[in-house]
């Protein structure tokens, strides 16, 4: 099915089919940004361990991301 197909199908959908389907659109891509932070944390959690990241203050951190 193509992106236009699939536009047509929701243009046909009632107005509460078309809400039920924007809230479930919205919880997915919030599932989707939860999970690409905990790989995210996960892969600097392993770089940390393999000591490719040094331990630092918040200070400091701050610091470094202002600059």
């Amino acid at each position: 099915m193509t992106f236009e197909q699939v536009v047509d199908a929701v243009r046909q959908l009632t107005p509460k089919q078309r809400e039920i389907l924007a809230d479930l659109m919205s919880k997915w891509e919030t599932e989707a940004v939860r999970h690409e932070i905990a790989r995210d944390a996960q892969e600097s959690l392993t770089m940390f361990r393999q000591g490719k990241f040094k331990p630092q203050s918040a200070q400091s951190a701050m610091k470094e991301l202002r600059e």
